[in-house]
């Protein structure tokens, strides 16, 4: 029986994520994503901050680190600092921290060129700010920035300061692919080299998405025998950002059964909304397990799939993350993919009425125009509302609006079998059109009904723009009638609405 192993995840987002262009979080905000991360999501770690940045990061980490030590989380709280004669490390003490994630210089390259140091001066200094910590209670963990180019170029130099580092009291040794450079083969072989010479000692891999490689570096990682992970939730980071939270966990329980982690996935959409909320940066659509269509079907072939035994399923279901499937409405729409949200709104239609309502989708859809289960009443009001013969029918019309001139209206329609055109002006585009209308009529001398209320109203719940409904109120010398117009375009709705009342009138 293969044996497993248990794989740390430390999330990054507070700390890597917020170097996000754009993105700053408040301590408020802070406070509230490191509870849902340890709380809810259930990760093993979090950093959370750099040291020395600012008064307001200073502010974040103590009420992080307050609430931390009154809840037990005290010791997965983590805070990036620097080789700094201990500055970092009476901030640390200051804001209540306990871990500190140092970094140090992972290449030759780095070493030479940024702090114009020996590898001997390099080391000299981190033992010393080691040891501080130690005397301090502060435990430590190493990164190697710029790892990844220091194996590729100057792997002595890594294996030498790896060398040094075994010789250290630190926990964890944090290998990060700082600019995103390395593909999943060299992930694998750098990692299973220094895990053949350092078979007892604690690495993380922190990967970056610069080629879009993050997930599949941080699968080869963990095959190479990896101890910890560094992700970020949705991705965030700087440039093109880290290996996303979501996509790495689903790859982990589904295809590496080797090893176990303790991420509750139901909890993942939760988390990345949150973040996208604070942060501005929105989840794009097609965005692996947390994007608004991945639990999406838009073909009808596949809605009927799934009707028949659940052809269209995998192991990616929805309702691991917390989410549902959902049925696409557009051109691309079956009938299958109409009854499954009719079957969430507990509607049923007879084979004729669907498919005109079919009809009417894929010719919003042809429009470049989305439909949503909430909009699906309001096309059925409107495709079924005609109980009368279609006798008068609006063929075209031109609607314009300057500045300076009033709106005016050109229209052709068919009354029975006569055509008929009229301009007219008015205060608005639809009163120049009714102006026209009545126009036509009077030579038909046929009165029409006083217009007495116009509403205007998108379906409610409904998350799109594609439609609106106009209802307007007639009354002529008999009763008071309303009819229902439906369309992405609000003036083109009340026109529909009248071609209703036009009808009725002839009828």
């Amino acid at each position: 029986m293969a044996t497993t192993k248990r794989i740390e995840i430390m999330d990054t987002t507070l700390r890597d994520g917020e170097q996000t262009s754009g993105v700053s979080f408040s301590a408020s905000e802070k406070l509230t994503i490191a509870k849902l991360l340890l709380e809810e999501l259930k990760v093993d770690r979090i950093e959370i901050a750099s040291a020395r940045v600012s008064e307001g990061e200073f502010q974040a980490v103590k009420a992080i680190t307050s609430w931390a030590n009154e809840e037990g989380f005290i010791d997965k709280i983590e805070v990036l600092t620097f080789v700094d004669n201990g500055v970092s490390i009476d901030w640390m003490l200051e804001a209540g921290a306990k871990v500190q994630n140092l970094l140090t210089k992972g290449s030759l390259n780095h070493l030479t060129y940024q702090l114009k140091k020996t590898p001997e001066q390099h080391f000299k200094e981190i033992s010393e700010v080691i040891a501080q910590a130690k005397s301090k209670g502060i435990e430590t963990n190493v990164y190697l920035e710029d790892w990844s180019n220091g194996m590729r170029h100057s792997k002595d130099y890594v294996l030498e300061f790896l060398a040094f580092l075994a010789t250290q009291p630190v926990k964890r040794i944090m290998l990060p692919d700082t600019l995103g450079i390395l593909t999943p083969r060299e992930s694998y072989e750098f990692i299973s080299e220094i895990r053949s010479i350092y078979p007892y000692l604690h690495f993380d891999f922190h990967a970056h998405n610069d080629y879009d490689l993050g997930v599949s570096n941080v699968m080869e990682a963990l095959k190479a025998g990896i101890d910890g992970l560094h992700l970020t939730v949705n991705g965030m980071g700087e440039r093109a950002g880290n290996a996303p939270m979501a996509s790495t966990i689903a790859v982990i329980n589904d295809f590496l059964p080797e090893i176990k982690i303790g991420v509750n996935e139901k909890v993942l959409y939760t988390v990345s909304k949150l973040v996208e909320n604070f942060t501005g940066v929105m989840i794009p659509a097609n965005k692996p397990i947390i994007g608004a269509n991945v639990f999406t079907q838009t073909a009808g072939i596949h809605a009927d799939g799934d009707n028949k035994k659940n052809l269209y399923f995998s192991d990616l279901m929805p309702e691991r993350f917390g989410r549902k499937r959902q049925y696409a409405l557009g051109k691309s729409s079956g009938k299958a993919n109409i009854q499954k949200n009719l079957q969430e709104l507990g509607l049923q239609l007879n084979d004729e009425d669907l498919r005109k309502v079919t009809q009417r989708i894929i010719e919003l859809g042809d429009k470049k125009q989305m439909v949503t289960k909430e909009d699906l009443p309001y096309i059925i009001s409107d495709v079924l509302d005609n109980s009368y013969e279609e006798k008068v029918k609006v063929n075209s019309y031109v609607l314009t609006h300057s500045k300076g001139l009033r709106p005016s209206t050109t229209v052709s329609i068919t009354i029975e079998d006569d055509t008929f055109e009229e301009n007219a002006q008015g205060d608005g585009q639809f009163d120049a059109f009714m102006n026209a209308i009545r126009s036509i009529f009077k030579r038909k001398k046929t009165a029409l009904p006083d217009l007495i209320d116009y509403a205007v109203r998108i379906p409610p719940g409904s998350r799109s723009d594609a439609l609106c409904e106009t209802t307007i109120t007639w009354k002529n010398s008999e009763k008071e009638f309303k009819t229902r117009g439906l369309d992405s375009d609000q003036t083109v709705s009340a026109i529909k609405a009248t071609e209703k009342m036009l009808n009725i009138v002839v009828n």
